[in-house]
């Protein structure tokens, strides 16, 4: 069975996830969904994806199994809500959404209602990412003591004038939302709980939105973290975590360097490239199908909102915020 989808949003990376599906036996976009279809049909048409500037279409075609939001970010929540009172699964491209009430609104809607719900979090699929994630859990690094992370790249110039990249209150603190998010969610997967940020971001570069923030991370393991995450500098993707034992860096997405306590020569792991938008796209479908779960639990989906909300107050005020170091939605 290949399952039936909508990509709701056909711009850039509407686009790059409808390309990313072909030749996939496993999910396909049989409808597409924008305001300006104009500026889509071209594409659309190529690719043999209907377009139609209405949600309402596609969420009420029982035609159509699941939808996929590549939309703003404001409009998540309302958008994850309206397909799963549809009975349509769902996979929402990250920030999933930008308050820790709305995210547990649609988390116990999907639920209450064996909707799938799945929040993008491609960076997971990374192999090299996957070998750091083994072996923090393995123990082969020790003690987790810290881990210091620098996702940013350069925008100056890229969005048009009016562009809802260039909102404040879609991007809050700049590069939070769009690139310091994937090394907050792989934070609480090495290292669990946050359990207090303090952060400072401001706009040097871009009149529009911020584009430096920096953040720091207190975790109820008793670990730390540092972020950096900047919109106005050529792009680094760098993760590196501290153990007792040895300590394992991401040097952008595909080469791992492990050194140990032996002061030996750092080992390093070399990565095929992969389509992580493709094996996303069709991990949903297998957790639609029921094979496997979706491999970004809720828990972990909804403490990231937790997080980025919490980083976004800490800069507005300029305090340390407080989380309740709870994963689980249900308890929070």
């Amino acid at each position: 069975m290949t399952v039936r989808a909508a990509i709701v949003g056909m711009g850039r990376w509407g686009q790059r996830l409808a390309l990313s599906l072909q030749g996939s036996g496993k999910i396909q976009f049989v409808a597409g969904v924008t305001r300006r279809v104009g500026r889509a049909q071209e594409f659309a048409d190529t690719h043999g994806i209907p377009l139609t500037s209405h949600y309402d279409d596609v969420i009420s075609n029982p035609a159509i199994d699941a939808v996929v939001l590549a939309t703003p970010h404001r409009q998540h929540a309302q958008q994850v809500l309206a397909a799963v009172a549809a009975g349509k699964h769902v996979l929402c491209e990250k920030p999933f959404t930008l308050d820790r009430v709305s995210a547990a609104r649609c988390i116990e809607a999907a639920q209450a209602a064996g909707i799938v719900l799945a929040v993008g979090m491609n960076r997971r699929f990374l192999p090299a990412v996957r070998d750091l994630m083994a072996r923090a859990r393995s123990g082969d690094l020790g003690t987790l003591l810290h881990v210091e992370a620098n996702y940013s790249a350069n925008a100056i110039g890229f969005y048009p004038a009016g562009s809802w990249r260039l909102d404040p209150a879609e991007v809050p603190c700049g590069g939070l939302t769009g690139l310091g998010i994937h090394m907050i969610d792989s934070m609480i997967e090495m290292l669990g709980p946050v359990q207090s940020v303090v952060a400072v971001s401001s706009s040097r570069m871009i009149s529009e939105i911020d584009d430096v923030t920096a953040v720091l991370l207190e975790f109820a393991s008793g670990a730390s973290a540092s972020l950096s995450t900047m919109l106005a500098t050529p792009m680094i993707w760098r993760l590196h975590a501290f153990g007792s034992a040895a300590h394992a860096e991401l040097r952008g997405i595909a080469r791992l360097e492990v050194t140990r306590r032996n002061d030996a020569p750092a080992q390093v792991f070399d990565y095929a490239p992969v389509d992580i938008e493709r094996m996303e796209l069709e991990a949903f479908a297998d957790a639609v199908k029921g094979y496997a779960p979706f491999p970004v639990p809720l828990d972990d989906a909804y403490h990231v909102v937790a997080v980025c909300e919490a980083i976004v107050r800490s800069a507005a005020t300029g305090e340390r915020v407080e989380l309740d170091p709870v994963l689980a939605v249900s308890q929070a």
